[in-house]
């Protein structure tokens, strides 16, 4: 997900047919219903202090047979489906991941992708699963696992692309009106290519419509929401660009969300990774993400150490 990285806390082709706009906009209602559900009922909650042990959170878990997912309504990573239950590539990966572990439910806790960061730290739920882009900032508020992808960024332009928006800096030279999500890392890369103004709205199909009705004239988002929202509610009043390499301090970027974790629960975080790394050795990582629209390309060995570092 493309979170924003100098405030806080920042795709997706769905199995079998694509899905229509009727039904995005039904699963944003119900993801928002399933926020005020989930604010109301999530009371059991458990201590964070750091005894320094490393956290007894798996145990935890493990007992109560459930661990909670702080999800955000971002497709591909996780949001609630057209048939109102909990669907994406994070999300699944959890699932299987939480059942080696002994944990055999997952439920979702939808929220604003900017308060992934407060709720998890307020124990409103366990673990971050909204495929959070990995930033030295965020390094000081959670631990993270290994990455499970990069990604790199793209555009909603109107058809035709008349404007010729293929960077940052041409949106920055022609003056282009932009927008992007709340929270996204998109934010920053386009300031540092030199854009002046930039609107934000609630998710990538906000976006989509913004351009269609011409009151922006590009959305920036990561690669796969931008394709996949564009390939999925049959837009022909819009259309995705190629890859977008974003720079900062003229360095390009290539950034990699992973799943996160309280601070103390170490002990958690490291028997997630072990099992996730089982399952980037084995393919079976890309054989759960693929059909959320990713591919070989934005698999990745890079560690959640380095970028915290980079």
């Amino acid at each position: 997900m493309a979170p924003l990285q100098s405030h806080d806390n920042g795709s997706r082709r769905t199995h079998g047919t694509g899905l229509h706009r009727r039904a995005l906009l039904a699963g944003a209602a119900a993801l928002a219903t399933a926020g005020a559900v989930g604010a109301s009922s999530g009371c059991s909650r458990v201590a964070a202090a750091d005894t320094g042990d490393g956290g007894q959170l798996l145990q935890q878990l493990r007992a109560k047979g459930v661990v909670r997912l702080g999800i955000a309504g971002e497709q591909p990573y996780g949001y609630i489906g057209k048939d109102g239950k909990v669907t994406g590539s994070a999300p699944a990966i959890a699932g299987r991941v939480f059942r080696r572990l002994g944990v055999d439910r997952v439920e979702p806790f939808p929220t604003e992708f900017g308060s992934l960061i407060f709720g998890l730290n307020s124990l409103q739920f366990d673990v971050v699963a909204a495929g959070m882009y990995i930033t030295p900032e965020r390094c000081g508020q959670v631990i993270f696992a290994d990455p499970e992808y990069q990604m790199k960024d793209a555009f909603i332009v109107p058809r035709g692309n008349p404007k010729k928006l293929h960077s940052y800096a041409d949106i920055a030279r022609t003056g282009a009106r932009m927008a992007t999500g709340i929270g996204y890392a998109e934010i920053d890369y386009a300031k540092a290519a030199g854009v002046k103004k930039i609107d934000t709205l609630p998710d990538q199909l906000a976006g989509l419509l913004a351009v269609e009705q011409g009151r922006v004239d590009v959305f920036a988002g990561t690669a796969v929401t931008v394709r996949n929202v564009v390939e999925q509610t049959g837009s022909n009043k819009a259309e995705a660009t190629g890859e977008v390499t974003p720079y900062m301090d003229g360095k390009p970027v290539i950034d990699a969300g992973a799943f996160a974790f309280r601070r103390p629960e170490r002990n958690l975080r490291d028997a997630f990774n072990r099992e996730l790394h089982k399952m980037k050795r084995s393919g079976e990582l890309l054989e759960v993400m693929r059909p959320f629209g990713f591919t070989k390309d934005q698999m990745t060995t890079l560690t959640a150490e380095e970028k915290c570092r980079s």
